[in-house]
């Protein structure tokens, strides 16, 4: 910088500048919940690293890793979560409650086509939470038990009374999409597993196969093409 021509004041304040919209950018992302999830390149980015780069064997900084707020939130408790924050989130309790509600809300989107019907009761609550919060019509306490145990249960992809029967996401997708008809979201996840081809997805044919069998338990052409996609989305089929 001095060689730029840069007095030390001049640099000291520029220096200061750049740490200020590092932080505030950082906290945005934390709040928006724009968070890039780089669990799907793990694998391509190790190879790279084993094959081309050599380091020290790397010293953690925090003892939560690379957990999402969701998880920390149901690993670990609240608390936690929240000291996870930037401290400038941290010193409002309003900037504290929409980070936790972005991050709640992004996961809904995202996993919305999986479970189309128990991510839309997930997004009612999430409004009525938010709704309480911004009326003051719970303590601050409260809310955040609230918005806990939400963030929980969509973690989970599961509510408080589901079946313990429906013990994989795609029972509980099939059982909540199906009105909560336990006996027939196991019917047709017993007929998927039974008569899946191998690599059905996207093969027309194959999936007229997967079709044809939720039409002899479901019944109704209608009901199939219903049900159809969201069988197609679940990674255990």
């Amino acid at each position: 910088m001095g060689a730029a021509g840069y007095a030390e004041n001049e640099t000291a304040g520029i220096k200061k500048q750049i740490d200020l919209y590092l932080k505030l950018r950082e906290e945005i992302r934390k709040a928006s919940g724009e968070t890039i999830d780089l669990k799907t390149y793990e694998a391509d980015m190790r190879h790279l690293i084993d094959n081309y780069i050599q380091a020290e064997e790397p010293k953690p900084i925090s003892p939560f890793g690379d957990l999402t707020l969701l998880e920390i939130i149901v690993n670990t408790g609240i608390a936690d979560a929240i000291n996870t924050l930037p401290k400038g989130i941290q010193g409002s309790r309003e900037a504290v409650a929409e980070t936790i509600e972005n991050n709640v809300r992004q996961k809904i989107i995202k996993e919305h086509l999986i479970d189309p019907a128990f991510f839309e009761e997930m997004s009612k609550l999430l409004n009525e939470i938010i709704k309480e919060r911004k009326a003051n019509a719970v303590s601050y306490e409260e809310y955040l038990k609230k918005i806990a145990g939400l963030a929980k249960m969509v973690s989970e992809g599961k509510g408080r009374s589901t079946p313990e029967r429906l013990n994989t996401p795609a029972k509980r997708a099939l059982y909540n999409n199906l009105e909560n008809n336990e006996d027939l979201a196991l019917a047709v996840h017993e007929k998927v597993v039974k008569y899946r081809p191998d690599n059905w997805k996207g093969n027309r044919a194959k999936e007229q196969v997967i079709k044809s069998k939720l039409f002899e338990v479901l019944g109704s052409e209608e009901e199939v093409e219903r049900i159809f996609p969201i069988v197609k989305k679940q990674e255990e089929y």
